[in-house]
């Protein structure tokens, strides 16, 4: 289908690699000892996830589903660091829930302005310049970059909209959509007609409007997954207030009474929340009514409910904007649409120990240390973090490594090079 609607995409991202750190002499006419001027590797490209307002599906994911950042470039001579790799910007719907794939916690909820950094790139390596000191005046290594983050997510794309309209399918709720705004829904007299959610802009007087939402039709069962199910009840969980759009006619020989508990059944299985949400019933089709007791047993349902109700003909323009109306006076005074509060908490690396670290000692006392789970643990801490300085700590001793340069005759005050870390040891 052209104009099918996705709402769920799975992708991989992975930002780019620290450019290498060189080794590098000046070497210059008439200039004796020049000394080290290698430069430093430059850093790794981000993964950044940017809110587009033009964008109102996940399409583009289907077609592509792997994302990487470019690589920073190695340092050089005279002292020249490697250029940054370019940040690579993805742009999402505004209202998608990045989700990490192997927990389904979420990690950022993108219905705000501000851009995500979804995977950082990896630091550049120092090069040999970095390490020249008093002491030190002719480093012959530099360090590696550093890996950058990679992820897999899930995409989920939640619709912004103010106010939701639901109910059973070919009850008018299309119709109405075209009505109060400009939008223009498929409109035809058969089940699902809505594959996709529509939205429209509802003007409801001067600085006063609202996004609406035309839900696709839900039916008994959805909650369990049953029709289109999961897949658009998602969607009513930002909407502020419901408009639950009734066939008052019964003119497909349904009764409204049942139709209204229904689905407000469904609604509640799906999520809790949803059965306090605001609602309006619209008993709609009203023009073709051919009992009246159908509508006057409704009207003792809403109002057992605490429902606002108001018959309405979309097709005839008859009641719609006194229900627009109400919806507008509700909306004023109703908290804004929620926001989701991240609740992925990053994994610490994996550390297999069993892989050897190398560890050499220069001339100068300076003890180099370099490995492949070194280098995920360093590309993984923050070392200005209190925290995550004291689990970088932890991980060293749990590893051995401080027995293994004791064993090596490391002294107090010599220093550990770690990457683009040194820091003095202390028994």
């Amino acid at each position: 289908m052209a104009n099918s609607f996705i709402d769920k995409a799975r992708i991989t991202v992975k930002a780019g690699n620290g450019g290498n750190g060189v080794i590098s002499f000046h070497r210059e006419k008439y200039v004796a000892a020049g000394g080290p001027d290698g430069g430093d590797g430059g850093r790794g490209g981000s993964v950044i996830l940017q809110v587009d307002d033009n964008l109102s599906t996940l399409m583009d994911f289907r077609y592509k589903r792997k994302y990487a950042a470019p690589s920073g470039m190695d340092g050089q001579g005279a002292r020249k660091s490697g250029r940054d790799g370019q940040d690579l910007v993805i742009k999402v719907p505004r209202g998608t829930l990045v989700r990490d794939a192997e927990s389904g916690e979420i990690m950022q909820d993108m219905s705000g302005g501000e851009p995500f950094v979804l995977c950082r790139g990896g630091r550049g390596g120092w090069g040999n310049a970095h390490f020249a000191t008093p002491t030190r005046q002719v480093p012959r290594f530099a360090k590696g970059g550093l890996p950058g983050e990679s992820h897999d997510v899930v995409l989920e794309l939640k619709l912004l909209a103010d106010v939701g309209l639901v109910g059973f399918p070919n009850v008018g709720k299309s119709t109405l959509l075209s009505v109060v705004t400009r939008a223009q829904p498929k409109i035809a007299n058969y089940h699902f007609t809505t594959l996709s959610p529509n939205l429209g802009v509802v003007y409801a007087g001067e600085g006063r409007s609202f996004v609406l939402a035309d839900i696709p039709g839900i039916i008994e069962g959805a909650s369990e997954g049953a029709g289109l199910g999961h897949d658009f009840l998602r969607h009513i969980d930002r909407c502020r207030l419901l408009i639950h759009v009734v066939d008052v006619s019964g003119s497909e020989g349904r009764d409204p009474v049942e139709d209204l508990d229904t689905i407000n059944a469904e609604l509640s299985r799906y999520n809790a929340d949803l059965e306090k949400r605001p609602q309006i019933i619209a008993a709609n089709k009203s023009d073709i009514l051919d009992d009246p007791e159908k509508l006057e047993r409704l009207r003792r349902r809403a109002a057992e409910l605490g429902c606002p109700l108001f018959p309405i003909s979309a097709a005839a323009h008859q009641g719609v904007d006194q229900l627009m109306n109400k919806v507008s006076e509700m909306l004023s005074i109703l908290p804004p649409i929620a926001v989701y509060e991240p609740e992925y908490v990053p994994k610490p690396p994996v550390i297999d120990y069993s892989q050897p670290l190398d560890v050499q000692r220069l001339d100068d006392g300076t003890w180099v240390v370099d490995g492949p789970w070194l280098q995920r643990l360093m590309s993984s801490v923050n070392l200005n973090d209190y925290e995550s300085r004291m689990y970088f700590d932890k991980t060293l001793r749990e590893s051995g490594l401080y027995q293994r340069l004791e064993e090596m005759g490391i002294q107090d005050g010599d220093t550990v090079s770690l990457y683009d870390f040194e820091f003095e040891y202390q028994r």
